[in-house]
């Protein structure tokens, strides 16, 4: 009986694994009928705008994944299903997920002092490489855009005095407050990151770490990431990849670091990604930091930024409207492309059309 038992288990475990359906190599669909819920998502996302001013909503790209499946895949202006985009921030938790493997290979603790592993940081000696990834070093930096570029420290570590060696530019910063402590979106902290990992897992492997680590175990065969003068990949802000393999990293997420039968992202590092940071200073109401993820929940259990979306919700967001949205609960990947110039795109609003048009396919 205890023989049959056991037999029985593994067939049922067998029958579960073989249940999810994985892209290898590509994607297998199963489109969304067309019906009211999706002609107002398609309404929203890809809306006629004046490319003279560039003012409105401009999708380059939406793909769906559904429980693995394609469900909705549109490109548009010069945006193909083939065409890497510039992914922006979302560099970030791409990052995060290099990070990830190599935290797998116990190269590091979340504990350890970036210094250790970046010696140019050692004017802050007390900064972890957890206190990177929850944006909270402390330094005394400005993230300001286009509105803002003669004070902004992001602009000038990509195109002015920092461009050279953008990790050193930013450790040479001062202290604003205690790291650890309180939350200051920081692309410089993101690029002392990629720094780092030059030190975790050596100068000979960092320049195909990310292949080899990350991208080639999810067969995403798209991604360039460019590198500053000194040879730092740009982790804030210069990875290129299409939708289609960038979605490869959202249902790695989805599925809580596991791709297939290998846990790629140690379970605790997941958790640590999801797990909201608590800051001492006031945050941002649209804002809900995790580990070099967004979030849809706050450290003190109040609900996120995106009310109509589930609270287990996670998204990697860039500059002008890049998204990658992870929402476990229903078995959701959405990846966005965008050129948005003004402000009008709602991340609440694309989320809350996207789960309508999902939840219509059960009435087909």
């Amino acid at each position: 009986m205890t023989r049959l038992l056991f037999t029985l288990a593994l067939l049922l475990a067998s029958c579960s694994v073989a249940a999810e359906t994985w892209p290898a190599p590509e994607w297998s669909q199963r489109l969304l009928i067309r019906k009211d819920a999706l002609s107002a998502l398609e309404s929203y996302a890809f809306p006629a705008r004046d490319e003279t001013t560039r003012q409105g909503v401009r999708t380059d790209a939406l793909l769906i994944i559904h429980d693995g499946e394609v469900v909705y895949e549109r490109y548009g202006g010069v945006t193909r299903a083939d065409t890497p985009h510039l992914t922006w921030s979302i560099s970030k938790s791409i990052l995060a997920s290099v990070l990830g493997v190599a935290f797998g290979e116990r190269r590091f603790k979340l504990e350890d002092a970036v210094a250790r592993f970046y010696p140019p940081f050692s004017a802050h000696p007390d900064v972890k490489l957890q206190d990177l990834l929850h944006w909270a070093s402390g330094l005394d930096w400005q993230e300001d855009y286009e509105y803002a570029p003669l004070n902004s420290s992001v602009v000038a570590m990509l195109y002015t005095q920092g461009r050279g060696d953008m990790a050193r530019y930013t450790a040479e910063h001062a202290v604003a407050s205690a790291p650890g402590t309180s939350y200051r979106y920081s692309s410089g902290d993101s690029t002392v990151l990629a720094a780092a990992l030059k030190g975790i897992v050596g100068e000979r492997a960092y320049s195909d770490y990310p292949w080899t680590a990350l991208f080639e175990p999810l067969g995403i065969t798209s991604a360039t990431w460019e590198r500053d003068a000194a040879g730092t990949f740009v982790g804030s802000s210069y990875a290129y990849m299409t939708a289609r393999d960038l979605a490869r990293i959202g249902l790695l997420m989805e599925r809580g670091g596991r791709w297939q039968d290998r846990q790629l992202l140690p379970r605790a590092w997941v958790d640590f990604n999801l797990t909201p940071f608590k800051s001492l200073t006031p945050t941002p109401t649209d804002e809900a930091p995790g580990g070099h993820w967004w979030l849809n929940k706050t450290a003190d259990g109040k609900p996120g930024p995106w009310r109509d979306a589930p609270p287990d919700t996670v998204a990697a967001l860039g500059h002008w409207g890049q998204a990658l949205y992870v929402i476990p609960s229903a078995k959701l990947v959405i990846v966005r492309y965008a050129d948005d110039r003004d402000g009008s795109y709602d991340h609440n609003q694309l989320l809350k059309l996207a789960l309508k048009a999902v939840a219509g396919e059960g009435d087909r």
